[in-house]
């Protein structure tokens, strides 16, 4: 079988382990769900297991394989602390036509937007990157960074049909964290959804 020449990659933040938890948990009971239910690639909903929970800071899409250790040192080149984070109000994105249920990321210091904006600088000069190579342009514009984690995805339309009332989801749990690392990860895809493969870690340190 031939080798893979590319990955899909994308820089993430993983919040400590008891907060996706917790996470998780909320958006089962959001959604009248129980541990396992909705999984499937003909479910209309799929709630994502606590251990998959992450914010995302950059997607890259599909890189070669070569690029893995310079991207690595670009991330570590970024490494600086962001400040305590909290969870906000539940999000669907994209708001009018919503596959994703997400909370949002309260970013008091603006420390993810400088972390952010400071890992797409260094990826432009490492390996040539921008956000429109990885989707996250809309219209030849970057779009604005919205810190969020993703608890749910679904089909398109699915909240409807489900009678997910999209107006009334229940407060988020109350929960605040200091990211401490910096983690690359791959993107594997198959019919029952993504899993991921952390490659990198870099620890953030004060600045």
């Amino acid at each position: 079988m031939p080798r893979d020449t590319k990955a899909r990659l994308f820089v993430a933040i993983d919040p400590p382990a008891q907060a996706r938890e917790q996470l998780a948990a909320w958006a089962r009971a959001a959604l009248g769900r129980r541990r396992g239910e909705g999984a499937g690639a003909n479910r209309p909903l799929r709630l994502l297991d606590s251990e998959l929970l992450h914010l995302t800071l950059c997607f890259l899409g599909a890189r070669p394989i070569e690029e893995i250790d310079a991207v690595t040192a670009a991330i570590e080149e970024c490494a600086v602390g962001v400040g305590e984070v909290s969870i906000g109000a539940p999000l669907w994105l994209p708001p009018r036509r919503p596959r994703v249920l997400a909370v949002e990321v309260h970013d008091p210091t603006g420390g993810l937007t400088r972390l952010h904006d400071s890992l797409i600088a260094a990826l432009a000069v490492a390996v040539g990157w921008t956000p429109a190579d990885g989707g996250g342009s809309s219209g030849g514009r970057r779009r604005r960074f919205r810190p969020h984690i993703t608890l749910v995805r679904m089909r398109e339309g699915a909240a409807g049909r489900m009678g997910v009332d999209r107006r009334e989801l229940p407060p988020t749990p109350a929960l605040a964290f200091t990211p401490g690392e910096l983690v690359l990860y791959r993107s594997w895809l198959a019919p029952d959804g993504a899993s991921y493969e952390a490659l990198a870690r870099a620890t953030l340190v004060p600045g």
